[in-house]
């Protein structure tokens, strides 16, 4: 597990979130406390990135949440291709 900043672990949630699942496996798959993930969690939700799911405890990512994915995930793959070409 490699280490990042903050948009780095956003990242990170929202694919552990990524059709559904609790705090728990969410905290796991992230690396984080559980204080940290309740943090992040909020930002997510404020922002739309991701949602509760009231009657089965879970949490989802949301369209805009995969967007923000999609996008991480592709600029993480020009910085690969850019220090391998230098």
């Amino acid at each position: 597990m490699k280490y990042g900043g903050r948009t780095e672990i956003l990242g990170n949630i929202l694919d552990a979130a990524n059709g559904g699942t609790t705090k728990t496996k969410i905290m796991y798959q992230a690396f984080l406390s559980y204080g940290q993930l309740k943090g992040y969690l909020f930002v997510l939700v404020e922002n739309n990135l991701i949602e509760y799911l009231d009657g089965v405890h879970k949490f989802k990512t949301t369209e805009k949440g995969l967007n923000f994915l999609k996008m991480h995930n592709q600029i993480g793959e020009l910085l690969l291709t850019t220090i391998k070409n230098n």
